[in-house]
């Protein structure tokens, strides 16, 4: 069934193509009763719509004369920003008081698109999956990710060139599973099918994408979000960690998140509720440690460091530099 807004735009559409329309007209266009029309053409006045009540036998609706809606031209970049920006600020909340302006914005700019734009961008935003909220991200290329959205929904292999973290360049064979935002990138998780396992890729780092002939079976078990989390938690780096902490489950995800490291129970007999203080293990990879000691201080809960030595030493160091300032103080 439309939604209302939907049954907005259609009735307006119906009042452009010009003369007037009867309430029973529009009633049977819209699918809905003749009270509604009213409440609808209503909605359109208190948007500065200039609808016109006609009385009469022929009576009914009419837009004033030379009233039309001003074209809007976007090219397929500038279509995208404005939807990814709308969808970006109803996920921070970035919304007026009326919680519909959103929706309503995004609807009018859906109504104007070249349809072959309006239909890849709606199959660009059922691709994307949100880890949190999203704050500035650094900019794709539109082609890049249209290609990639459609291989998404369609469930079809893509050809990528993709640049890793060290320079090295690679072409690579992708079943894409999802595109995803995480803490100010974009990213998409598939499995690289010349070696038959999950990758995720930046894809500021795709310098092209193209779509291949075929077809493959959508994944079971976690979404693309989770795989993302799963894999940066799991990524290889410089320095592998593992700590045991003493907290529950939220104490520690609020400086640690799935993002940045993995829990266990270390005590399996200890029960699972995410509320009750307990040993977990924690472990996580970083291509430098200097940023973890102020992290575990701030935890302010009891922990041991199994490894490695250098993130002990560190973790000395800052606890002898705070006792050192305090003396002075």
């Amino acid at each position: 069934m439309p939604r209302p807004t939907a049954r907005v735009l259609t009735l307006l559409e119906l009042l452009q193509s010009g003369g007037t329309r009867t309430v029973a007209e529009l009633a049977d266009r819209l699918g809905v009763e003749g009270r509604t029309v009213r409440r609808y053409v209503d909605q359109l006045i208190d948007l500065d719509v200039p609808v016109e009540s006609v009385r009469g036998r022929y009576g009914g609706y009419r837009l004033a004369p030379g009233y039309r809606l001003p074209p809007l031209m976007f090219s397929d970049d500038e279509a995208l920003a404005v939807l990814l920006g709308l969808v970006a600020g109803r996920r921070t909340g970035l919304t007026t008081a009326q919680h519909t302006a959103n929706e309503t914005a995004s609807a009018k700019i859906r109504r104007v698109l070249p349809r072959h734009i309006a239909r890849r961008l709606d199959t660009l935003l059922e691709s994307l999956a949100f880890t949190e909220q999203p704050g500035e991200f650094d900019t794709p290329d539109a082609g890049v990710l249209l290609t990639l959205a459609d291989a998404v929904h369609h469930r079809r292999p893509v050809s990528i060139r993709y640049t890793d973290r060290d320079g090295r360049r690679s072409e690579r064979t992708l079943h894409a599973y999802g595109i995803v935002a995480h803490a100010g990138r974009w990213y998409v998780t598939g499995e690289d099918a010349r070696i038959g396992e999950d990758r995720t890729f930046r894809l500021d780092r795709i310098a092209d994408a193209r779509a291949l002939p075929g077809s493959f079976e959508a994944p079971v078990g976690p979404g693309p979000a989770q795989r993302v989390l799963s894999a940066f938690a799991t990524a290889e780096y410089r320095h592998q960690v593992t700590l045991r902490i003493h907290g529950t489950v939220e104490q520690i995800r609020a400086r640690l998140p799935a993002g940045i490291a993995s829990l266990e129970e270390h005590d399996p007999a200890a029960g699972r509720d995410r509320t009750t203080e307990r040993w977990l293990r924690v472990e996580l990879r970083a291509e430098r440690l200097d940023w973890l000691p102020p992290v575990l201080a701030s935890l302010d809960r009891p922990f041991v460091i199994e490894r490695p030595d250098e993130l002990r030493d560190l973790v000395t160091a800052l606890a002898d530099r705070l006792a050192s300032h305090a003396r002075q103080a």
